[in-house]
């Protein structure tokens, strides 16, 4: 049994279910940025943003993975009132359907929470994902992750960690240019 009160079958199960259903049917993604996309992908019918770090606005993080092409924008806004919150957060990119479901898992986990819980959140999905496909052994954080201890599957496989982790830095790297951004 995992930590997480199911099987190793049954959490297998679930993580290809969340998985294809968050690639599938993403939340969060949004095109922006459109006249960052390149005549190419325009042409081809594809929006997908391709913007390099010079691009990237106040709250805006661009991560890269050459490991397997995996590239992401992640745009946040935080809120002025202590404590700060997440009062949006939209992404756009492309890549396999690990980085394209943990940044829609991603999204729906921390959006609306504060800067302090999402980076809270952030520092227990690296955990999980350094776990080998061990999990976590606090029963409060596999529930604080909700879908997203699925992704214990994917720690099992380095060159998987990267996909799954991609939009989680660049949660992380767009909070700080945000906060560093807005008046003490």
């Amino acid at each position: 049994m995992s930590d997480f009160g199911m099987s190793d079958d049954e959490l297998e199960q679930m993580y290809q279910e969340v998985i294809l259903d968050a690639a599938r049917n993403p939340h969060g993604k949004e095109s922006f940025a459109q006249d960052l996309v390149d005549e190419a992908s325009s042409a081809a019918g594809e929006t997908t943003l391709r913007a390099s770090h010079e691009y990237c606005t106040p709250g805006e993080s661009h991560q890269f993975n050459p490991t397997c092409g995996d590239e992401v924008t992640v745009h946040v806004e935080v809120g002025d009132k202590d404590p700060r919150r997440i009062e949006r957060l939209i992404w756009d990119g492309q890549g396999c359907s690990i980085s394209q479901a943990s940044l829609s898992v991603m999204t729906d986990l921390v959006s609306g929470k504060t800067v302090d819980e999402a980076m809270r959140l952030f520092a227990i999905f690296h955990r999980l994902m350094q776990s080998r496909g061990a999990g976590l052994d606090n029963e409060a954080d596999d529930e604080a992750l909700g879908d997203a201890v699925v992704f214990q599957g994917a720690s099992k496989y380095p060159m998987r960690i990267k996909c799954a982790l991609l939009g989680w830095e660049g949660l992380k790297d767009s909070l700080a240019k945000a906060l560093a951004t807005q008046p003490q």
